[in-house]
């Protein structure tokens, strides 16, 4: 929102996206201070419809991806609608879409054609795999992208178990990551030239990002990595130790943090066992190093241990439920928990933005739009007349 004084007041934002990815990237552009305005169908955004769970009949998913943005509706398949949004786009800085390759030049609004209206036009395509290649037409989603992107032949527990794909939506998330990036390297290369351009990044990009260790060890040496649970594949003891009242996670990876963990677990003859003097040893006995560590460990409570090993100077950590993460000081010091009011829903829990600037903060202000909140508010703005306005108004809700 350009009252913001964030690092992009000013910038106006169009967010044709839906559901995940593209809606991150225009949350995270939002947080930082543009005005984003959620141009949904008459239908609205998928996510509007992923419930439960709902808070007072709003989707708590649709308002954790949209907050800090204005809404309004258009719809594309009329002429009327497809005007308006050439309209919006002579004015607007960057626009985002996350549709299956072709859907938006089968429409007259693809970077072509709205490149024409206006050169300065930031155009941010996500997709399953890109705007080239043999699938670029085909679509994807998160899961298809972690299956195909190699991400979870690595994730689980053991080679020749059900492959486990990542907890969270890693592709979608990420891709929505390096799809602010893009616009933000765009946003540069504009002010030196004055000219916009098409930002395209996918799914299946966001997670071959996510292989950088795996794919490095497969460059390298030809061999595929396998799952190794909480284990790194680089490194050893790094990982997850049961306790006797849960699990905690310990990185010792170097020499000097196995030392130092030998003692604190009472293991201080580890550090000259052949099997474990180096790194590469360590890798090679891996199983043996674990059951070693794990037969101490095990006896007291993480809380013992979380307080020895910080002693030391060893990092660790606690293995959280989502629940205890939001309740954590830590998130709260961090203001990784924050309220938002909405209209409908009320005093709604939301993520806080990742990043600290000491300039131009970011600001969670606004909630999520309701279906066309916004749309008198923006369209006015954008020089709609009082009449084009109410021939615009919706005809449907989602």
């Amino acid at each position: 929102m350009s009252d913001q004084g964030g690092a992009l007041a000013g910038l106006i934002v169009l967010d044709l996206s839906h559901v995940m990815a593209g809606p991150a990237a225009g949350r995270m552009l939002a947080d930082m201070g543009a005005d984003v305005i959620k141009v949904e169908s008459p239908q609205g955004d998928d996510s509007r419809r992923m419930v439960p769970p709902s808070i007072n009949g709003e989707s708590a998913a649709f308002m954790m991806m949209n907050r800090n943005k204005r809404g309004i509706t258009l719809d594309f398949k009329s002429d009327a609608g497809k005007n308006a949004l050439r309209r919006l786009v002579a004015k607007a800085d960057v626009l985002i879409e996350n549709y299956r390759p072709g859907t938006m030049e089968k429409l007259g609004l693809g970077y072509p054609e709205l490149a024409k209206i206006n050169p300065r036009l930031i155009y941010l395509s996500i997709s399953g795999f890109g705007l080239t290649g043999p699938l670029a037409s085909q679509g994807g989603y998160d899961l298809i992208a972690q299956g195909m992107s190699g991400l979870m032949s690595i994730t689980g527990e053991a080679e020749g178990r059900p492959p486990v794909k990542v907890g969270a939506p890693a592709c979608d998330i990420v891709a929505g990551l390096l799809g602010t990036i893009g616009v933000l390297g765009a946003v540069a290369y504009r002010a030196r030239t004055g000219l916009g351009q098409l930002v395209d990044t996918s799914l299946f990009e966001a997670g071959v990002t996510l292989t950088y260790w795996q794919s490095a060890i497969a460059l390298a040496t030809g061999d595929a990595a396998k799952p190794l649970g909480s284990a790194h594949p680089l490194t050893a003891p790094y990982q997850a130790f049961q306790t006797a009242d849960g699990w905690i996670n310990v990185g010792a990876g170097s020499d000097k943090m196995f030392r130092l963990l030998s003692d604190v677990v009472g293991l201080p003859e580890l550090v000259g066992d052949p099997r474990f003097l180096t790194n590469k040893d360590r890798m090679k006995n891996l199983p043996e190093l674990v059951e070693a560590l794990t037969k101490p460990v095990i006896r007291q409570s993480s809380e013992h241990w979380l307080e020895k090993l910080a002693a030391a100077g060893i990092p660790c950590g606690p293995v959280l439920t989502i629940n205890e993460m939001l309740d954590h000081p830590q998130t709260a010091a961090r203001e990784m928990r924050l309220k938002v009011e909405h209209p409908v829903a009320g005093s709604v829990d939301t993520l806080g933005f990742p990043i600290r600037f000491s300039g131009s903060p970011a600001k969670v202000e606004r909630p999520a739009p309701t279906h066309g909140q916004h749309q008198g508010e923006v369209l006015s703005r954008m020089g709609f007349s009082t009449s084009e306005i109410a021939a615009l108004a919706p005809k449907a809700s989602g």
